[in-house]
């Protein structure tokens, strides 16, 4: 069931800055509790992030947003 709860993590910044946010977006995805959820925000579509958790179970939408980002959501099914 998708939760009602998001928290944003927008990785633009960190990205713009040559860093690279897959641990702080590691770190987030396995804080997840019961029925939270996280939306990344990044300039690209993260393709190997959804596969990735989608093969840990998780399930994800995404959406083009108006700006040309891409937001993700996640969440453990």
């Amino acid at each position: 069931m998708k939760p009602h709860h998001f928290k944003t993590f927008d990785v633009r910044p960190l990205l713009a800055r040559g860093e690279e946010p897959f641990a702080l977006i590691r770190a987030r995805v396995d804080g997840l509790g019961a029925g939270q959820g996280v939306t990344i925000i990044a300039p690209f579509m993260p393709a190997p992030l959804i596969e990735l958790l989608k093969s840990e179970g998780f399930g994800s939408t995404m959406e083009r947003r108006a700006d040309g980002a891409w937001a993700v959501n996640f969440w453990k099914e």
